[in-house]
């Protein structure tokens, strides 16, 4: 994805939310921006998933994105934000809607 964000001559900032956490308020704007629900970024594969009992239906948007928070491998990636859109960088083409 670098690769296409630089040939098509776009200045990006790549964050690595390990090493800066998303705030809430950060990770609800761009899922909003995604336009999704909290549970359509959610990685279902992840083992921390299925030990917080993530596939039933009980927990709320807010409690959805406040464990992504706590728990950043719950958050799919990468996550391409431009402007008041932001897009799942899987497949690369999906970028290709920001450019």
């Amino acid at each position: 994805m670098d690769k296409l964000l630089r040939e098509s001559g776009v200045d990006f900032e790549k964050v690595n939310y390990y090493n800066q956490p998303l705030t809430k308020k950060k990770l609800a704007d761009l899922i909003r921006k995604m336009k999704i629900k909290p549970r359509e970024l959610l990685r279902t594969s992840e083992s921390i998933y299925r030990e917080l009992g993530l596939g039933k239906d009980e927990f709320g948007d807010d409690e959805i994105v406040a464990l992504m928070i706590e728990h950043p491998d719950l958050i799919q990636r990468p996550i391409v934000e431009r402007g008041s859109r932001a897009v799942l960088g899987r497949p690369v083409e999906k970028v290709k809607e920001l450019l």
